[in-house]
């Protein structure tokens, strides 16, 4: 099994930051993409960013010039680095990450964190 524990989420004023971690663990063979998705009240599920093993990113055009996400290989933990954050901002983020597993290294399958709020409020 293959578990996303997130971590670094809660309660900060409009202009300031916040920095998100994701920590894979299990019966993992490979990591392909990591990244995080956010979810606000009312609304779907939104890709916020993600990064491949290579390093090569993507971002949502919201937050392009405010968050960046990084990883590292050899922890299996991702972060999204969150700066001039603003109160549309405010969601549950979700960390995912693909993975093939020990067990069925031939397939690949997408693996969700339990989420970790973030809300943005003065």
């Amino acid at each position: 099994q293959v578990q996303l524990v997130e971590s670094g989420g809660g309660l900060v004023q409009p202009g300031g930051s916040l920095r998100l971690s994701c920590a894979a663990s299990g019966s993992i063979f490979s990591i392909n993409r990591m990244g995080w998705n956010r979810q606000a009240p009312g609304k779907q599920r939104e890709l916020v960013a993600d990064v491949t093993s290579g390093g090569s990113t993507n971002y949502a055009d919201s937050v392009k010039g405010r968050f960046t996400i990084s990883r590292d290989n050899a922890k299996n933990t991702v972060y999204l680095q969150m700066n001039s954050l603003k109160p549309e901002d405010t969601a549950v983020y979700y960390c995912n990450a693909d993975v093939r597993p020990n067990g069925d290294r031939l397939h690949q399958y997408r693996y969700w964190g339990q989420g970790t709020q973030v809300t943005v409020s003065s």
